[in-house]
């Protein structure tokens, strides 16, 4: 027998078909949890162009969406990054009057927010009188204390005022009533878990927020195979201090690898720190800063090379590691954060991020025997992309999302018929 299709609101303040990361996100989960329900998605004005023109190309499901901005004057200061938490908290104020009026004429079955994907900032949604559920949200992880030394001056700051940032967050008694009202808390990480139910989550499960689209997994098997021959190792994304950048130098150098190199594919304000470490290390002459490239050349260059390495320091998701291993590329990275989450022993290396000395000479053994053993790579490739392929599709993903719509619904219709005990 089917199951009864469900009337449920998806927020998702980010949510686009043609971007990656959080809109990507958002947009997948939508088009998922349609094969399965009605769904209304919630989400800004100004993603209806990209949404709109994807719908148009949809047949098999569609969903109704529903646009909401703050009034034009209210959204000047948002250019160009500034002040986006205060627009972004004011946005699900109004967001919530708008789902007020819907969920009068309509009736949820459920509510779920999805982007953006952050623990400390709480979701107005929550309020409707339907059962919630939060998430998959990151955020949770934060840098070791015995990382902060080797960050730089810069680096340092930034940690000191993420941490500020989240302890002023957590006083939000708004937070806290999203944690209370949710029947089911998702966590991108363990670390993440831990902070949610700290807050007062009820129903906390780990699930990842990454996931593979068909286009995906399609684009990439369309590279040319992955060259384990070649002795080079790559990094990929902002060059930023908790990125962990240094750390993968650190580890290259002490690895003592005839003929090997190091790309670097991407920018950002730590490049200097960084050109001045491979100096220091004697390495500049294998180490390639090959900036911002377009996305197809990036996909080109994991062709190239041998493994990924990723020592990021609090990373929730982990888009890249998930692109690299579809490309049958091995990945190194710490046992810290949603990178460990999608990371194996037989698709790549957990370095030990309980101090800097321990990760760099886990990283610095897992480059040597990749270096001495390409089968090893190989098979590890192998192993990813199978992984990729068989546990994180989205349609993988809609399936576990919808078991836990129907556990929380199912949940919530039987506290409404307890009996009562007086």
């Amino acid at each position: 027998m089917q199951a009864s299709r469900l009337n449920v609101l998806i927020s998702a303040y980010a949510c686009s078909p043609s971007r990656g990361s959080e809109p990507g996100q958002g947009w997948n989960v939508a088009l998922q949890m349609a094969r399965y329900h009605d769904v209304w998605l919630l989400t800004r004005a100004n993603n209806r162009p990209a949404i709109e023109a994807a719908l148009a190309q949809q047949h098999a499901c569609s969903f109704r969406c529903v646009y909401y901005d703050l009034p034009r004057w209210a959204r000047w200061w948002k250019r160009g990054g500034r002040g986006i938490r205060l627009y972004y908290y004011l946005w699900q104020l109004g967001a919530w009057a708008v789902a007020r009026r819907l969920n009068r004429t309509i009736a949820f079955d459920v509510v779920h927010h999805v982007t953006f994907g952050r623990y400390w900032a709480p979701s107005f949604v929550s309020l409707l009188s339907a059962p919630f559920v939060w998430g998959p949200v990151g955020g949770g992880e934060s840098t070791p204390r015995a990382f902060l030394q080797g960050m730089g001056a810069r680096g340092r700051a930034y940690e000191a005022v993420r941490s500020a940032a989240q302890w002023v967050a957590e006083l939000d008694p708004f937070l806290r009533l999203t944690a209370r009202r949710s029947c089911r808390a998702l966590a991108t990480t363990p670390e993440t878990a831990m902070q949610l139910r700290r807050l007062g989550c009820r129903a906390v499960d780990v699930l990842g927020a990454v996931g593979v689209t068909e286009q995906d997994a399609a684009e990439l098997q369309r590279q040319p195979g992955v060259n384990h021959d070649a002795l080079r190792f790559l990094s990929i994304g902002r060059l930023l201090p908790w990125k962990g950048f240094h750390l993968g130098l650190q580890a290259f150098a002490r690895a003592e690898m005839s003929g090997a190199e190091f790309w670097i594919i991407g920018d950002g304000p730590d490049r200097r720190r960084l050109e001045a470490l491979v100096q220091q290390l004697g390495v500049a002459a294998q180490v390639r800063f090959l900036g911002v490239l377009p996305r197809t050349e990036t996909l080109a260059r994991l062709g190239e090379c041998r493994a990924l390495v990723h020592p990021s320091l609090h990373d929730s998701g982990g888009w890249v590691c998930l692109e690299a291993m579809l490309a049958e590329l091995p990945v190194l990275c710490l046992d810290h954060g949603g990178p460990a989450t999608l990371v194996t022993r037989d698709t790549g290396f957990l370095a030990n991020a309980q101090s800097p000395d321990l990760a760099v000479r886990d990283l610095a053994a897992a480059m040597a025997e990749l270096a001495h053993r390409p089968d090893r790579a190989r098979a590890m490739g192998k192993a990813a992309r199978a992984r990729m392929l068989t546990e994180y599709p989205w349609s993988y993903k809609g399936e576990q999302l919808d078991a836990v719509y129907r556990d929380v619904v199912a949940s919530a219709n039987a506290a409404h018929h307890v009996p009562s005990q007086n």
